[in-house]
This record gives C-alpha cells, sequence and structure tokens, in this order.
C-alpha cells in the first residue's frame, strides 16, 4: 500500500515540475519576442515618422503571432496536469 502512494506522489510531482518547465520555457521565448518585436518597431518610428501607422499595425500583428506561442504553452500545461 505504501509503495502505491508513494508511486502516485511521484507521479504527481513530476506533473507539477513539467508543468513548470513548460510554462517557464514556454512563456520565455513569446517574452523575448515582444520584446524584439517592440524595439524594433520603436527603431523604425524614430527612422520614418511617416509610417507609424502601418508600423504600428505590422507590430501588433506580430506580438499577436507570438503570443500564441505562449498560449500553446499554458494549454500543454494544463493538458499535463488533468491527465
Amino acid at each position: 500500500m505504501t509503495d502505491f502512494t508513494m508511486a502516485q506522489a511521484v507521479v504527481q510531482a513530476a506533473k507539477y515540475i513539467g508543468t513548470g518547465l513548460v510554462m517557464g520555457l514556454g512563456a520565455l521565448g513569446p517574452a523575448l519576442g515582444e520584446g524584439n518585436i517592440g524595439s524594433k518597431a520603436m527603431e523604425a518610428m524614430a527612422r520614418q515618422p511617416e509610417m507609424v501607422g502601418t508600423i504600428t499595425t505590422r507590430m501588433i500583428l506580430a506580438d499577436a503571432i507570438t503570443e500564441t506561442t505562449g498560449l500553446y504553452a499554458l494549454l500543454i500545461a494544463f493538458m499535463i496536469l488533468l491527465f
């Protein structure tokens, strides 16, 4: 009986560690990507002020696409916890 509960505890701990790794690494990429997108957009706006509207639109679109990676990581983390 003790071995069975110990095995369950190990599996549960592995789930939490895996979820933490997925979210830690899964959030790092989008954070760096969005920062890079914002930085490059600010540089582009400073160089060509007349293109601010176009650059802003494309920056927001690129940020939305980058953010989906973080949302996929969150989905995988939930799936790990539930199964």
